[in-house]
């Protein structure tokens, strides 16, 4: 079971994850060749300018008013990001399996990344079940999604520590890991992989024909 988790298993998620990302790509691509007013609003001043807005942190007047939350989802997202690549055992595991050398992050580093990742993960859950107006949108599948997401880094640490049987709490690691990177296309996560062309639309719907920000 350890062999094809780590061997087998991280191909298949792999595999789904780059068929389904392209997939979700060319769709929304093709749905914006559809809209008559989609594509020909874009332009590179307005959509950039957008995106390096959203993407510095306090760039927008809704960062702004909420700073803390602002702080956390920018360590959330960059932890969750670098901890999955960058983490030592994974280096390690990179060379190994595949002959690529990696920058690893000090462990120190590594572990404080993981528990903000599950701590503000946690803090999300408790956001989407004590606020009535993100209540409101939050479905069962979103707490799920939210689980998921905390899943390897939880069983990261456990088996770090060794605070179960070390190999099934590693192989739980990594098929949660491996189901995650899979589901990617398929769930509110995709967000990742068409943030900046909707960010670079929005910011063209709003500067170039509005002639305002939208940040």
């Amino acid at each position: 079971m350890y062999d094809f988790s780590r061997g087998p298993l991280v191909w298949i998620a792999f595999g789904i994850f780059l068929i389904g990302s392209i997939y979700r790509i060319v769709s929304v691509i093709k749905l914006a060749k559809k809209d008559k007013v989609v594509l020909p609003y874009m332009t590179w001043k307005y959509g950039l300018r957008s995106i390096l807005h959203w993407i510095t942190p306090f760039g927008a007047r809704n960062m702004r008013l909420r700073p803390a939350f602002t702080v956390m989802t920018y360590l959330f997202h960059l932890s969750l990001l670098l901890v999955p690549i960058f983490t030592l055992g994974h280096a390690i595991l990179w060379r190994e399996s595949w002959g690529i050398d990696l920058w690893a992050l000090p462990n120190l580093l590594s572990k404080l990344m993981t528990f903000i990742v599950i701590i503000a993960g946690v803090i999300f859950v408790l956001r989407r079940i004590a606020d009535p107006a993100v209540r409101f949108v939050t479905s069962a599948g979103d707490i799920v999604l939210v689980i998921l997401v905390l899943a390897p880094f939880v069983t990261g640490l456990m088996a770090y520590y060794q605070l179960a049987a070390y190999q099934t709490i590693l192989i739980i690691h990594i098929w949660t890991g491996a189901l995650w990177l899979a589901i990617i296309p398929f769930t509110r996560i995709a967000h990742m992989l068409y943030f900046a062309l909707t960010r670079a639309y929005m910011g063209c719907e709003f500067g170039y024909v509005r002639h305002s920000k939208d940040w």
